[in-house]
């Protein structure tokens, strides 16, 4: 078995990180893990072209999944910070950079790194 070389880690790891938050969200269906294979198969192409943007994958690719999921589902990741009023999905910041987090305009927080979202998730349930 050969190596993965540092381009497939970087999509292997942005998948992961991705599939994490789709699972602490309880929405890793597999149409949903789909659309995830979809925007790794994309970003592939993109990551190959520009290889210096392989730290910005997880968030590349958890917007791509964010973007399908509302036009198929509705909004995602929903904010566990904000209690009241109208339910609303959370952002990715940066939009292109390395070290994307979950973030809740709304409040003006940071919620959880992209793939950590479980954390946010459970302790939102818990309090």
């Amino acid at each position: 078995m050969e190596p993965l070389t540092p381009l497939e880690q970087a999509l292997h790891a942005a998948r992961a990180l991705v599939l994490a938050d789709l699972v602490a969200g309880r929405v890793a269906e597999a149409d949903v893990v789909s659309l995830v294979e979809d925007s790794v198969a994309e970003r592939r192409w993109w990551v190959e072209q520009w290889p210096d943007g392989a730290p910005f994958l997880p968030g590349l690719v958890a917007q791509d999944v964010q973007d399908a999921l509302l036009e198929r589902y509705g909004r995602w990741p929903l904010c566990p910070v904000c209690g009241s009023g109208d339910p609303h999905a959370l952002d990715v910041e940066p939009e292109l950079g390395p070290d994307p987090h979950w973030v809740c305009h709304k409040a003006g927080v940071q919620v959880a790194p992209v793939g950590s979202l479980g954390r946010a998730v459970g302790g939102a349930q818990s309090s």
